[in-house]
């Protein structure tokens, strides 16, 4: 595969081409943009999957949805509907997609739409006889055809947008430069303890303007595991013999956390639609012990044959640090925003 990568390093060159000149369109005005009276934060990144735009999310929700009514606009990746959605009591995965629905599950203070046309999206949100003050657009930093008031990137730690190159032969959707339209980075899935030295390396890498407001998070892990009757300690489960299942895209911390010697790890691809023959081997591999998923993964699962033995372990994201400085930049641009319009 990193052969066939290297191979298709020409159209790496073309597909970084065709996106920068789009940006400068955009960046021009010759392309345009749709700009909405309410405050719009857009979360996303430049490179493929797996940088932890789901928890960025919720916990943006649980910041502002105390103070503003608070919706989230989503594309709703491989769900099985069209054009918008408003989540309501009817809703499953398969109409929003697995995180959208997970908003809708976790948050019933929140509105929860999917549209792929991001700028009608927010116009039927506007449209709703509740209006939402405050709107979170997930996985939408190259939808440029929306203007949004605040764009928030994010970047794994030890795979930084720094140190990627463009599709298809690195994983970036845009050149390095678009980082330059961010307000705040977050360097996400650090380690829990992660140094001021080590930190300030990061910074030097990622060549950030003066402007731009540089955070770092890690993946905090509930301390329970919970099944649509119980919840138990990950105390109680860490050492009993289990079945890990995880279609995520990057699973392996998920499985760090839990695993024990005698465990079985199953992984299917991210956002993976499981099957009668997938639940089978499931079943099988489980036997009678315990399935214990990530959270994404069981609103797809929760309806199906093992949801009996079905766990699932949440996660939030977490600040090393600086945490009332990210609140209160966020809160500022919302409140500011809102007067404004």
């Amino acid at each position: 595969m990193n052969i066939l990568r290297k191979i298709l390093f020409p159209f790496a060159i073309l597909y970084g081409l065709i996106t920068s000149i789009r940006n400068f369109l955009f960046d021009k005005g010759i392309l345009k943009s749709t700009s909405f009276d309410i405050p719009v934060i857009a979360v996303g990144n430049l490179s493929v999957g797996g940088t932890g735009k789901t928890p960025q999310i919720e916990y943006l929700i649980r910041l502002l949805s105390s103070k503003y009514k608070v919706a989230t606009l989503s594309r709703g990746y491989k769900r099985q509907s069209e054009g918008f959605v408003l989540a309501d009591a009817n809703s499953n995965a398969s109409i929003l997609g697995d995180e959208p629905f997970q908003f809708y599950q976790k948050f019933p203070n929140v509105q929860v739409a999917v549209d792929a046309n991001r700028t009608n999206g927010i116009t039927q949100l506007l449209s709703q006889r509740e209006k939402p003050e405050v709107i979170l657009l997930d996985d939408a930093y190259q939808h440029r055809k929306v203007k949004a008031g605040f764009y928030i990137l994010l970047t794994s730690y030890g795979d930084l947008y720094a140190d990627d190159f463009m599709l298809p032969t690195g994983n970036l959707r845009e050149a390095i430069s678009g980082a330059k339209r961010a307000n705040i980075v977050i360097v996400t899935k650090c380690p829990a303890k992660l140094d001021e030295s080590q930190q300030q390396n990061i910074r030097r890498k990622l060549k950030l303007e003066a402007s731009q407001e540089l955070y770092f998070t890690f993946i905090d892990y509930d301390d329970c595991v919970y099944s649509q009757t119980e919840k138990l300690t990950v105390d109680e489960i860490k050492n009993e013999q289990k079945l890990l299942l995880a279609g995520i895209a990057k699973p392996k911390p998920f499985f760090d956390f839990l695993k024990s010697k005698d465990d079985e790890c199953l992984t299917f691809p991210d956002h993976h639609h499981f099957t009668e023959k997938d639940l089978t081997t499931i079943a099988e591999k489980a036997k009678k012990h315990k399935i214990i998923t990530t959270e994404k993964d069981y609103v797809r699962l929760r309806d199906t044959s093992i949801v009996s033995q079905l766990f699932y372990l949440p996660i939030r994201s977490s600040f090393l640090g600086e945490q009332n400085n990210f609140d209160k930049t966020i809160l500022n641009y919302v409140g500011k925003s809102s007067r404004n319009s």
